[in-house]
């Protein structure tokens, strides 16, 4: 092998894991976010209080409430088809308006539905079996979610995930 095709080679063999960690952590985030941005929300504390995500920017929320009142109408929902489609379930008080509460709360209610639908036999806690069987892409990163390597994946493990690739962003 040439000097130059040595270098090539390496460049391109260095560049193959970084371009395959990025696939997988893309693939990742979206899988897990999927099953729980309500946790990365909550993680993130005063920042989505105050509007912001955790990396400092406005929240999708934020930007959908465009006269600033802190609540989203049914005006500006519209903007956004899959918010304005479950508008009223996400709505639990009925007037009119969504506020951060309720759009969390509706999010903890649709992750628990999706995990109780993946974990068949409810023990609270996903086995590689109910993940193989349910949530394939899940299943594709079982071992990288399963930081205690326990041959589960707990809440706790999505959540802190979640979280992580919520930092990252």
């Amino acid at each position: 092998m040439k000097p130059s095709q040595a270098t090539t080679y390496a460049s391109v063999t260095a560049f193959a894991p970084q371009r395959s960690q990025r696939l997988s952590s893309s693939v990742s985030a979206s899988l897990v976010a999927l099953f729980l941005a309500t946790s990365a929300a909550l993680a993130s504390g005063n920042a989505l209080a105050a509007g912001e995500s955790p990396n400092g920017t406005r929240s999708a929320a934020a930007k959908l409430d465009t006269d600033g009142d802190k609540r989203i109408s049914r005006a500006e929902a519209a903007s956004r088809p899959g918010l304005a489609k479950h508008f009223d379930d996400i709505d639990a008080n009925r007037d009119g308006y969504l506020t951060r509460e309720e759009m969390q709360a509706y999010r903890q209610k649709q992750m628990a539905a999706r995990l109780k639908a993946i974990d068949t036999n409810g023990d609270g806690k996903i086995s590689r079996a109910e993940a193989d069987a349910k949530a394939p892409r899940l299943a594709s990163h079982f071992d990288k979610l399963d930081t205690n390597k326990d041959g589960f994946l707990s809440r706790e493990e999505l959540a802190a995930h979640a979280a992580h690739q919520g930092e990252r962003k």
